[in-house]
């Protein structure tokens, strides 16, 4: 199962479009052209195991990237172009990536990144020339459309953030099978929501996101359609349901909230009838949004818990999150423990850390101490994305909090420490902490907790100056939307930051820890 299968049997048929440009990609040219760009990573040395990254926006090369780096066995990484050259650099450089590709978009941060990047032997441009890049159409568009002899299955590595505020690159094993062996996603969503060749897949998220790449990489290898939105808009995504005939998307909660902020008469002048399936992960949902969600849709609401570390999957369907209001649902792949701080199980319906025992296999890539950090105390085979919560006597698991104070926003993952790094070199700032707090839209929202070193200066002008100078650092997702000010925040001698007492001021009002 692989594109180039639907080349052969249906070459004219649609594998994917984007809007609202229009621009369509046939199975044919995603085959062609995927498999000059696997002529040229093996015209460059490359070999199976090896590594590329990409940096791009929603284009129309961007699954021709995937599937040429996938078809000649490497490890690609999917980089997120909201972020800055440092950032960008240590994942490019931490991956060892050998090739480099984005667009003239991506111009600043590309060319920026050269110096800071000495492992890269290739890098290229489309759409336009940038400093110290070659053309990608020059580079790519006289090589053979034929596939290479060595085709392998390869495999993404993404990075997530840690909770030192340094990105984690997510590796797994490659898969020793051939090309085109059905990966264990693929028979997931098979079996569970019904993906087949027919189906007409809406993508509104960025591509660079694990989810959105990973379930639009098995539409195509089921012969589906993949309707990708350049940039999310509640009613145009509603728009693109009926003009499409969708029948199958994936969400972040943000996108439902959005929606249900849509007058009613605009939210009921699209025909919906073809949509069979919606599933939303990535940040927890509020019950009384998907509660309405489901009247409003029907019973075709799906929702997962996983991580990009492939080391567990939970799921639940409509009727299964109605009986259990709030639940993610139960496991389907890895078995789950909940345990004490010590590495204790803990009763059902009591709170822990979450664990995954016989799931997919992990490391962070160059990072054994944060490899180490998520296992199991006295179990290396058990490991945790650092989420708590509780099981109840169904096995069905809830969300509950964070043992780590990472921060989601909008179905974004945030880790503060980078942003307090920034803050603290500050001449005006003797102490920081960043925190999420309650965002009726978003989740959460980014706020710092300074402490200047003058209180007088104290107020919105320093406000103004220190969210500033955040955003010459740091890219904006990551970056407080606002800042209180205290005279001292709570640090422990040893330097430890008690930021659930922070925290508590601002969420004791919400009801809710996450």
């Amino acid at each position: 199962m692989h594109p180039g299968t639907h080349a052969r049997t249906s070459p004219d048929k649609v594998a994917y479009v984007l809007e609202p440009s229009g621009v369509e990609v046939t199975y044919a040219e995603l085959e062609a052209r995927s498999n000059q760009l696997a002529h040229y990573f093996r015209s460059l040395g490359l070999k199976k195991g090896d590594h590329i990254a990409f940096m791009a926006e929603n284009h129309p090369l961007y699954f021709v990237l995937a599937w040429g780096a996938h078809r000649a066995g490497l490890y690609y990484t999917a980089i997120s172009t909201r972020l800055g050259a440092e950032e960008t650099a240590y994942i490019v450089d931490n991956s060892r990536s050998e090739v480099f590709i984005t667009t003239a978009k991506m111009a600043a941060v590309a060319t920026e990144i050269i110096t800071m990047t000495p492992w890269v032997k290739a890098r290229l441009s489309i759409d336009g020339p940038i400093p110290g890049h070659d053309s990608y159409e020059d580079a790519v568009g006289g090589l053979p459309t034929t596939p290479i002899a060595d085709e392998a299955e390869g495999a993404d590595m993404l990075y997530s953030s840690g909770t030192t505020g340094r990105p984690k690159g997510v590796l797994v094993p490659l898969p020793e099978v051939e090309y085109g062996e059905p990966p264990g996603l693929l028979m997931l969503v098979q079996m569970l929501m019904g993906f087949d060749s027919d189906m007409v897949y809406l993508s509104p998220a960025p591509l660079y996101h694990a989810a959105p790449l990973r379930f639009c990489m098995a539409v195509l290898r089921l012969g589906g359609k993949v309707v990708v939105m350049e940039k999310f808009d509640a009613e145009e995504a509603l728009r693109l349901i009926e003009k499409h005939r969708v029948t199958h998307s994936q969400w972040v909660p943000t996108m439902f909230i959005r929606m249900f902020k849509l007058p009613p008469e605009v939210r009921d002048r699209y025909d919906l009838s073809s949509h069979r399936m919606a599933v939303h992960a990535a940040a927890p949902c509020p019950r009384e949004v998907k509660s309405d969600l489901i009247d409003w849709w029907g019973p075709i609401v799906h929702e997962y818990y996983a991580g990009s570390e492939g080391n567990g999957f939970v799921y639940c369907n409509s009727e299964q999150w109605l009986a259990h209001p709030g639940t993610v649902g139960t496991a389907l792949s890895g078995i789950v423990h909940i345990c004490d701080d010590e590495g204790n199980e803990v009763p059902t319906g009591e709170s822990g850390t979450i664990y995954f025992e016989g799931g997919g296999e992990f490391t962070y890539h160059g990072d054994e101490e944060k490899t180490r950090d998520s296992r199991h105390p006295d179990n290396e085979h058990w490991s945790t994305l650092g989420d708590v919560g509780y099981m109840d006597e169904e096995g069905f698991i809830y969300l509950t909090d964070r043992k780590a104070f990472m921060i989601i926003s909008g179905g974004v993952n945030i880790y503060p420490q980078e942003a307090e790094n920034r803050l603290i070199l500050h001449p005006k700032v003797m102490d920081a902490a960043v925190i999420g707090v309650p965002h009726d839209e978003f989740g959460e929202e980014v706020k710092a907790v300074v402490q200047p070193i003058d209180m007088a200066e104290a107020g919105p002008e320093l406000e103004r100056e220190l969210i500033a100078w955040c955003r010459e650092g740091l890219a904006d997702v990551k970056c407080p939307r606002s800042v209180d000010f205290e005279p001292e925040l709570p640090r422990h001698p040893t330097g430890k930051l008690y930021k659930r007492l922070l925290k508590d001021r601002y969420w004791s009002e919400a009801g809710r820890t996450i």
